[in-house]
């Protein structure tokens, strides 16, 4: 059965989806990009800045639904330009430290003034 997840600490869904949807132990975190969830607008013209503000809301989303980022096992990441590579990933490296999920990078058209999205699968034991 699947339960899905909307949390009052992430962007409100701008578009009829869950923040989240949950089936057994997976869990399935929608794309989220750099929106301030107080102000509802994208926050950020630098790739860092952007790349926090996105694993904050996946993080009140995750744990909504008690989950963390230990148990992420899959991130899909699309970066409005893959020259913003390595910015993203020093950010990154500071959320996942060890037991790395996979991950997916690909380069894709997004809305305006956001540079990045990310959607993860996570799983409990």
């Amino acid at each position: 059965m699947k339960k899905c997840i909307v949390s009052n600490d992430a962007p409100k869904p701008v578009g009829p989806y869950s923040h989240a949807v949950q089936v057994g132990n997976l869990l399935f975190v929608s794309g989220q990009l750099a929106i301030n969830p107080m102000s509802g607008k994208i926050e950020g013209d630098d790739i860092k800045v952007q790349t926090q503000l996105v694993f904050k809301n996946i993080e009140a989303i995750l744990k909504d639904a008690g989950f963390s980022f230990e148990d992420v096992v899959k991130v899909n990441v699309y970066l409005s330009s893959l020259e913003d590579f390595a910015k993203f990933n020093e950010v990154y490296s500071t959320i996942f430290t060890q037991n790395f999920p996979a991950r997916t990078t690909i380069e894709a058209k997004l809305l305006p003034g956001a540079l990045i999205e990310v959607d993860v699968i996570a799983a409990k034991e």
